[in-house]
């Protein structure tokens, strides 16, 4: 065997052993966070007043559902604040629908079009903080549903002086379309099964916008959300800011559920593209070994590379890959009703979709956010595109 074709087969096998490596350990941080979040756990007695905000934009499908799941909240007292930047937003039809179902509800609607950065989601919350009432701020998005216990699981950490911040996991559930499968995949069988592996080696830097748990008097020490309003990725920045204080961000075991809508393969790349770039300039040197958690990719890679041998070994450990990997899709998928075996084709094309858009998210620095162009800096500030 000449010299070339023993370092191709060592890359080969490396590849290989790699992409098992990698599937079965995020297997096992799956199924160490299932084991987590299904322990009961005791419910703190004090449960201080809570203003739960809920900025929105559009009649999202399953709205109503998402809304409705906050106000039927196990929580002695708390306010809903939902906000819009426009007053023609079709959801506002929605909450005042629940205004009515729930009249013993403190809800409240603000409605204000200013503008305070780039970050319309940060503007809006920042319109909408000068209507909460309560020292515990809740800001959730609004395609959430949640349980009862929801509230009570999420401001329960606070009890403790230490924790700055509580985040959650969700579990997204898709439309009918195959781009909204294929989007709910990325986030339950790539995305999270890495924030679980983080977690399971003690990381602690997570923050999701669909869960921000914090004191009202935490968020004014940061200086408040005007810190957020220019940056893309402005949970992430509001946990940096809050480690920074020398708090802590605890990841809930609460985890919500998150309805997954793509019309077309042109809103799914758009949306992940936006998605990898933004992990690209929050995490600019891990971002590059992404590609060793392309786990079916890399193993068929491996497989290319020592096929002049194809010595039994390469064969289980791509064989390993392929379990491991299927294994993750079982336990994290969307069951809800639908045939169990439905998106399992759908696997290996997901995997290459993210290889594609990973490599993709190289090249550039814009992206695409509610039909409007931003040039996004090392730092995280967007930058309006004319």
């Amino acid at each position: 065997m000449h010299a070339a074709d023993i370092v191709v087969a060592i890359v080969g096998y490396t590849s290989l052993s790699i992409a098992a490596g990698y599937s079965l350990v995020a297997f096992t941080a799956v199924l160490a966070w299932r084991y987590h979040a299904g322990r009961p756990r005791p419910v703190g007695r004090a449960q201080p007043p809570v203003t739960v905000l809920k900025p929105l934009c559009g009649d999202e499908p399953g709205l109503y559902e998402h809304l409705c799941s906050f106000c039927r909240q196990d929580y002695p007292q708390y306010q809903l604040v939902f906000g819009s930047l426009e007053a023609a937003d079709p959801a506002l039809t929605v909450v005042a629908r629940l205004a009515r179902e729930f009249p013993d509800l403190a809800i409240d609607v603000v409605v204000n079009p200013q503008r305070h950065g780039h970050n319309n989601k940060s503007s809006n919350l920042i319109n909408m903080l000068a209507a909460a009432r309560h020292p515990i701020l809740v800001v959730s998005d609004s395609d959430v549903w949640v349980k009862p216990d929801y509230l009570t699981a999420v401001t329960a950490p606070l009890g403790d002086p230490a924790v700055g911040l509580v985040t959650c996991l969700s579990h997204d559930s898709p439309t009918p379309r195959l781009w909204s499968r294929l989007g709910a995949m990325y986030v339950n069988e790539w995305y999270f099964p890495s924030v679980m592996l983080a977690w399971l080696f003690g990381h602690q830097g997570y923050a999701s916008g669909q869960t921000l748990c914090l004191r009202r008097s935490t968020l004014d020490a940061i200086g408040g959300l005007r810190e957020l309003a220019d940056h893309l990725a402005d949970d992430y920045r509001l946990g940096q800011l809050i480690l920074a204080r020398g708090l802590r961000i605890v990841l809930s075991p609460h985890e919500v559920r998150a309805r997954h809508h793509e019309p077309d393969l042109a809103a799914l790349a758009r949306h992940e593209l936006r998605w990898m770039r933004t992990l690209h300039i929050v995490r600019p040197m891990s971002f590059r070994m992404i590609f060793l958690t392309f786990s079916l990719p890399l193993a068929g890679i491996g497989l290319l590379l020592t096929g002049r041998s194809w010595h039994p070994l390469a064969w289980v450990l791509f064989g390993l890959t392929a379990l491991a990997r299927f294994a993750v899709h079982f336990a994290r998928r969307d069951r809800n009703g639908r045939p169990v075996l439905e998106d399992v084709l759908l696997v290996p094309v997901r995997d290459l979709l993210i290889c594609w858009l990973w490599c993709q998210s190289f090249f550039s620095r814009r992206v695409s956010w509610r039909g409007h162009e931003f040039d996004v800096d090392s730092s995280g500030t967007m930058h309006r595109v004319a």
